[in-house]
């Protein structure tokens, strides 16, 4: 049986608010949500815009204020990382790509200028794009090669857990199936598993080996990726399932 990389059990995010008579009001994006990833899967994570799953990512990385989570959340691996949808606001426009790689490694502090150099080289290689791209900034590039860099980005301090949160949704078919492509290749490549976050049943379908159904902040269903489509037991995740059969 293969070992956990990510263990959620029971976590609920509440955003709150204070009231003008100082109590707090607010609601649950996330409610009573558990799911583990297992080393080397690529588990999917579906749902329509604003059903929760963009929260439950945050909350899973430790970037929500810690008063508005609640439940179990153990990693095991180090420096878990996540893949943005908008590559262009995650990048630093100010800064060449080679910059925005090197950075985490001069903050991590481990590597000399010319180790940190070599890394980066090789981290641009790995997600295939050129030596001299290192020299470009974000907006000289397409949207698909900011895609790339963001993922360079993610994995340039070598994580074994990676979110990827709807990360070809802004891309075009033909440069979405070139990234998937290329997430499926490093995860064999580098030994990574993935949290794939997305609103797209056919794109989930494609490269995932579960699925989890978010509905209004809970997960409603789970399994394969076979049996949650050939054989879906909740009406919403039916109702998912038809529109995309709709849609062909």
């Amino acid at each position: 049986m293969s070992e956990p990389v990510l263990e959620v059990e029971h976590l609920t995010v509440r955003y709150s608010d204070a009231t003008v008579f100082g109590r707090r009001s607010g609601y649950e994006a996330v409610h009573d949500v558990s799911f583990s990833v297992d080393h080397g899967q690529i588990v999917g994570l579906v749902g329509e815009s604003g059903c929760g799953k963009s929260t439950l990512s945050k909350a899973i990385l430790g970037m929500l204020p810690p008063y508005e989570v609640s439940g179990q959340i153990r990693h095991y691996t180090k420096r878990p990382q996540m893949v943005f949808q908008d590559p262009f606001s995650s990048l630093n426009p100010a800064r060449s790509v080679g910059w925005i790689l090197e950075e985490p490694l001069r903050i991590f502090g481990k590597y000399d200028a010319a180790e940190r150099k070599r890394r980066v080289l090789d981290m641009l290689e790995r997600v295939g794009l050129e030596a001299e791209y290192a020299k470009r900034r974000p907006r000289e590039l397409s949207g698909g090669q900011r895609q790339r860099v963001s993922i360079a980005l993610a994995l340039i301090q070598r994580p074994r857990f990676i979110i990827a949160d709807e990360p070809v949704s802004a891309l075009d078919v033909t440069i979405q199936a070139q990234v998937l492509d290329l997430l499926w290749d490093l995860r064999k490549e580098l030994d990574l598993s993935y949290l794939f976050i997305s609103h797209d049943l056919n794109v989930v379908y494609s490269i995932c080996d579960r699925v989890l159904v978010m509905e209004g902040g809970r997960i409603i269903e789970s399994g394969t990726v076979d049996q949650v489509y050939d054989h879906p037991q909740h009406e919403y995740t039916k109702k998912l399932i038809q529109a995309v059969r709709d849609e062909v």
